[in-house]
């Protein structure tokens, strides 16, 4: 959904457009929010901003975009995406380099196709959680196949689908 949007700028927009907690007080402005941080957090904001200021008006454009859709998501989309990025950050560098190259192929698929994988994904997992480790290795295992493994794995599969 963010492209290729770093989480940095992200979270220097999100930290901008950050609601206030107390239901009562008056919302705190970015400034008094952002005088509040440790001086680390502030540098670390900082070079954020500057990333964003030199990305191209259409790549600012484009983060803004997905700021906006990001703020429409109901809490309970945001917070999947958080786990998801929470989970993403947990993989080894090897690990994130191939769910890169998996969603660079996934991207090639039809948005009909790609809805209708992700549904399945989603059904399959909410109707057998106690499998997701075993599907976490399946796809560790995946990724350190050849092409020429998984063409041979595929085959497999359809031979199966083809003898049920």
């Amino acid at each position: 959904m963010l492209g290729r949007m770093t989480a940095g700028v992200l979270a220097v927009a999100l930290f901008v457009g950050m609601p206030a907690r107390a239901a009562n007080a008056p919302a705190p402005t970015a400034a008094e929010r952002f005088e509040k941080l440790p001086p680390e957090q502030k540098e670390a904001l900082r070079a954020k901003l500057r990333e964003f200021k030199a990305m191209s008006p259409d790549e600012q454009a484009r983060v803004r975009a997905n700021l906006q859709r990001w703020r429409q998501l109901p809490p309970e989309e945001r917070e999947r995406l958080r786990s998801n990025l929470r989970d993403f950050r947990k993989l080894s560098p090897q690990e994130r380099q191939a769910v890169r190259e998996q969603v660079r192929e996934l991207r090639g698929l039809t948005p009909e196709r790609r809805a209708e994988l992700r549904g399945r994904m989603r059904a399959y997992l909410k109707e057998h959680p106690e499998r997701r480790e075993q599907m976490l290795e399946n796809m560790r295992r995946w990724r350190r196949m050849s092409q020429e493994q998984r063409q041979e794995a595929r085959e497999r599969l359809r031979e199966r689908r083809r003898d049920k």
